[in-house]
Formats: structure tokens, C-alpha cells, sequence
């Protein structure tokens, strides 16, 4: 034990004999609590981002009573604090314009009250990320308990896999080979239970990271949600906090260049969601760790895709994944690509926790020898097109697209490109490349997830299920296709892809990672001097300040104000 009684933090709101902290006394008396529940205990703050819009959080608030468990058996005082949710599906204009403030509402929590440490609650698309950059900025010690995956779903016989099938059956509607007794019955079967997507989409993405980065359990992020292990869990997760504190092991022991890097390994080895390189290089800044798209990119050069689930994969989902091993077991089959020792949540060190976990499935976890894809799930694109970057995901695409050419078709918003792919008789052929501008960080504004743009209806009827399609927006990981994500700079800002126009031929090489338009540095010049700065998304509150201190896709999409670098470390509150 390396903390005393006297050196918890919240010893300073509790134990002075003072008038202030005769108030803390009283009012925690006023609920009902006694000395008994604070004196000499760690108060551990279950962060919660449950409400009763998000559907794959909607089990949390029955987790926070097995965590509170957790918390008590362990001799900790639990407190339940609720935070921003984030529910993908019903948060508009996207959850990415809320996932900074998400982070700023956590660190601000946890110092604001006498926490000593924290458990964190999460695991859709935003949330993840939301609550490990608030609690590494904020720095006191904590373990992430993912929300986990729901089940598979199930129509008509078939394997459903959220998201992933949505985008297959809808265009196959689109085309007129499914009605809509069909699609109505996808719709109620796709999603069975409480959780997460059950594909490899952002959430499973965010919550393998999680454990990759060291800050879950063992095998946390691979549990289905409805599972009784889950409960289990959240316990263990309340338990371990407290001595987490008792241990003084802070963010800081943990996330390090070298746990960064295998957190990359493993989001290239699950075959990972798009958004997950923002994230990653959010939250590694935050920890004052320099990790950026060319480090991403270097780990998608040696590692490949282990992970034989949708959509990277072809036929398997979490459930699956759990089943097989989880992600122990895909570690394992990893070998000496990662490092493991470096230290975890639990204190011991990475090879200590996946000591003896076995692959019980090697088709959905494959072998370094008989991958799903020979190289890491995503790559990063750049050339005159992208000076700071672009991603694109090659293991999910069709291969005659790694490399191609074709003239631009250009929309300046999703209004215009929604008209372009639901004009039967639009004059286009497969070769043509769809460019989306103006969705990125402050065009979006918030980088909404349009960049999975579906397949133009003139195009499905002859049979193509693929394209080259180009924006700086994000897509959702469970989306799939020849899909050129977060153009960095963006077109609202006045970058490259603002002064693209209709017939300009794009030119995309994965193998080289680079990508191009075909015009002169003259002609560029010419088209930026014409071109005219668009007018701000908002005015005031707080799409004002996000579009004022948001950072392009290439640096995280923090917000420059909340990074290591920007600013000396916020101190303590006063207690006065």
C-alpha cells in the first residue's frame, strides 16, 4: 500500500476540522451517510454515461450497482455520477461534436468533487474515447469497464451484423430486390439486445483499444453486454479501483509510447474502424504521448488483420470473437509484435495478463500465418490532394480499388450528393469518383459519419456494389467500401478539397499510400484565389467554440485548449 488514510484526496473535503469541512460532513450526513462510509476509504466515482436514449448504454444502470459492489467489498465508498451520453443514433447533428465536451465534463468532474479514483463507464462510438481523455487530463487513477457488445441478430435464418447489414440490404431495396416486408423485418432483428454494435465497428474498436492502451480488465472488451461475466466484471472493476488507489496507479504508469503503440497493434489487428485513428491520437496527446497518422500507418504496414469479423471479416461478429478466446486470445497470436511489459490496470504486466489464454476458434482469430488481411486494416493516404492526411480502409474494400483513376463528381453538401445517388439516370459509370466536401470538423459541422456514401441508384441496377468515394467526414466502423475518409485539411477551411471540381481526375494508390488530383500548382493557385471562405456553422454557444478551437481530423479533433502541450497542469481546487 503506498497511500496512507491521510493522503487520500478526499481526506482534504472530509477530515479538517473545520468549518468547510464540517458542511462536506453534514450535507454527506444529509444523505443518509455516516463517518463510517468515508473515513479511511477511497471515494471511487462511477462515471456513467447511461440515459434513457442510449440504447447501447442502456444496461449501465444496472452495472453501477454491480460496480458499487465492487466498490464496497473492496472498502471504497461509491458515488454514481452521471455524464454526457452519447448515443450515436439519436445525437444530431453527429456525437462527434459532443465528444469533447463529453472530455471536458469528466476531467471537470473528478477534480471538482473528493474523488480519489474513478471507474469509467462506456464503450459506443464517442464515449470510449470521451471518458479516457477527461480522466488521463484529470490524472487520477481509474479503470475503464467497457459496456460491451450485443448479440448477434438474427432474420429469417441469416447472421445480422449491425450496421454492416443495414448498408448491404438497403441498397440491395435501393435496387428493388428486397421489399419492404423484408427490410421491416431486418429492422426489428438486427438489434436483439442492450450493447454495443456486434460488429467491429468504432464501439468494439474503442473498447479493444481500451484494453490494448492497458486500462481494462483482461478480456474486459470482448464480454457481450446481456452475459452474466459482464456483471462479474463490473465488480471486479469496483474492487480493483480501490486498490488501484491504495496503489497510487495513475494514467500516467500506464499510457506511454510503447502501451500506445501496442493499442495501434491491436486496433490494426481487429480490422478497425476508421474512426478509431482520430481517437487513438486524441487520446495519446492527451497523455503527452506524440502519436500520429504516420506511426498509425507504420504499425498498418506490419501488422495484419486477425480479427475474421465483419466487416473486415466475412461472416463473424463479437459474439463470436468472445466465444474464440476475446481479445487475450487474438494477443496471443500476436506474439512478439506487442510488448508486454508494460504495465495494466490490474498492476501486473501485459504478458502476465494474457498468460495462458487460448484461441479456441481459429478462424474467427487467425494466425499470423493465415491472416484475413496481409496488412493492417487502414492506411494512410497523402499527396497534393491531402497534405495532412487521409485514411482509407483497403480491408474492407474491393481490391481493384487499391489503385484507380477517375474523373470527380463534386457535392458541396449531403443535400446535393443525396440528389446525385438517388438520380437513376445520372450520367456516371464505376470509374467515377463521388467527392462529399464541406462535413469535416467545422463543415460538418462535427465530422458526421457521411463518408460511407451509399452506392448511386445508377450504378446499383447494373449490378456494382463499389466505388471510389471521397470526403472529409467520417464513416461509421461498421461500414465498408472504397471510401476516402477525413481529407485533412478540410474543404470549409480552404483545403485542397474545397477547389476540386466536376471531371477532375483523382488518382488513388493504397500500395504507394498516396493520393492525388491531376491539375497543375498553377491552376490550384488560380482556383484559390477564387475561392470564397464559407460562413460560419454557428454563431454562439457551444458550436461557436468548438469550430474556434476544434483541431483537424490528422491531430484528434480536440480541441487545442485541452492538449498536454497548451498550458501548465490545472491545479487543485482551493478549499476555503
Amino acid at each position: 500500500m503506498t497511500k496512507k488514510p491521510e493522503d487520500l484526496r478526499s481526506a482534504r473535503w472530509f477530515e479538517p476540522d473545520d468549518l468547510r469541512s464540517m458542511g462536506h460532513r453534514s450535507r454527506a450526513m444529509q444523505m443518509g451517510l455516516t463517518s463510517e462510509d468515508w473515513t479511511g476509504k477511497p471515494v471511487i466515482a462511477i462515471i456513467n454515461t447511461w440515459s434513457d436514449l442510449s440504447p447501447c448504454h442502456h444496461h449501465l444502470r444496472d452495472r453501477a450497482e454491480w460496480v458499487k459492489r465492487g466498490i464496497l467489498q473492496a472498502g471504497g465508498m461509491p458515488v454514481e455520477m452521471p455524464v454526457h451520453s452519447f448515443s450515436e443514433q439519436f445525437l444530431k447533428p453527429t456525437s462527434m461534436l459532443y465528444r469533447n465536451l463529453g472530455a471536458m465534463e469528466v476531467e471537470e468532474t473528478l477534480r471538482a468533487h473528493p474523488i480519489d479514483g474513478a471507474v469509467l463507464m462506456g464503450g459506443c462510438d464517442k464515449s470510449t474515447p470521451a471518458l479516457v481523455m477527461g480522466a488521463v487530463s484529470m490524472g487520477l487513477p481509474f479503470i475503464f469497464m467497457p459496456a460491451g457488445a450485443m448479440l448477434r441478430g438474427n432474420y429469417a435464418g441469416q447472421k445480422l451484423g449491425s450496421g454492416t447489414d443495414v448498408w448491404k440490404y438497403w441498397d440491395e431495396r435501393r435496387a428493388g430486390n428486397i421489399g419492404k416486408e423484408q427490410w421491416e423485418g431486418v429492422q426489428g432483428g438486427i438489434a436483439r439486445s442492450y450493447g454495443t454494435c456486434m460488429t467491429m465497428g468504432t464501439a468494439s474498436t474503442m473498447m479493444s483499444i481500451a484494453e490494448g492502451f492497458g486500462l481494462t480488465l483482461p478480456g474486459a472488451s470482448s464480454i457481450p453486454a446481456p452475459d452474466a461475466e459482464h456483471k462479474r466484471m463490473a465488480a471486479a472493476c469496483g474492487r480493483r479501483a480501490v486498490e488501484m488507489v491504495w496503489e497510487d496507479l495513475t494514467p500516467d504508469k500506464i499510457i506511454n509510447p510503447v502501451s500506445t503503440r501496442n493499442a495501434s497493434i491491436i486496433a490494426m489487428a481487429t480490422g478497425c474502424s476508421t474512426n478509431a485513428i482520430i481517437h487513438l491520437i486524441a487520446m495519446a496527446r492527451r497523455a503527452g504521448v506524440d502519436w500520429g497518422l504516420d506511426d498509425l500507418d507504420q504499425v498498418g504496414h506490419e501488422v495484419p488483420v486477425l480479427g475474421n469479423i465483419r466487416p473486415s471479416g466475412a461472416e463473424y461478429l463479437m459474439e463470436d470473437f468472445f466465444y474464440a478466446g476475446g481479445l487475450p486470445a487474438l494477443m496471443q497470436e500476436l506474439g512478439d509484435k506487442l510488448d508486454l511489459s508494460v504495465i495494466t490496470v490490474t498492476g501486473k504486466t501485459l504478458g502476465d495478463c494474457i498468460k495462458g489464454a487460448v484461441n479456441y476458434n481459429k478462424d474467427v482469430i487467425r494466425p499470423l500465418s493465415n491472416p484475413v488481411y496481409h496488412e493492417g486494416s487502414l492506411a494512410v493516404l497523402r499527396g497534393n490532394l491531402a497534405p495532412d492526411g487521409a485514411v482509407i480502409k483497403p480491408a474492407a474494400m474491393d481490391p481493384k480499388f487499391h489503385v484507380h483513376s477517375g474523373p470527380a463528381i463534386v457535392a458541396d453538401s449531403y443535400s446535393e450528393m443525396k440528389i446525385i445517388i438517388n438520380d437513376p439516370d445520372y450520367p456516371m459509370n464505376p470509374n467515377h469518383v463521388l467527392v462529399l466536401r464541406n462535413a469535416g470538423p467545422q463543415g460538418g459541422p462535427g465530422m458526421p459519419e457521411w463518408g460511407m456514401i451509399p452506392m448511386p441508384q445508377a450504378l446499383l441496377k447494373d449490378g456494382h456494389r463499389d466505388m471510389v468515394r471521397l470526403s472529409d467526414a467520417r464513416m461509421s466502423g461498421t461500414s465498408y467500401g472504397a471510401c476516402v475518409l477525413h481529407v485533412a485539411p478540410e474543404a470549409f477551411i480552404g483545403g485542397p478539397l474545397a477547389l476540386i471540381q466536376n471531371g477532375d481526375i483523382i488518382e488513388i494508390d493504397i500500395p504507394n499510400r498516396s493520393i492525388s488530383v491531376k491539375i497543375s500548382d498553377e491552376e490550384m493557385a488560380v482556383r484559390r484565389a477564387a475561392w470564397i471562405t464559407p460562413e460560419p456553422r454557428y454563431e454562439r454557444g457551444y458550436g461557436q467554440m468548438f469550430a474556434r478551437h476544434v483541431e483537424q481530423a490528422d491531430k484528434g479533433c480536440d480541441f487545442d485548449f485541452l492538449t498536454t502541450e497548451f498550458g501548465v497542469p490545472v491545479p487543485e481546487p482551493e478549499i476555503n
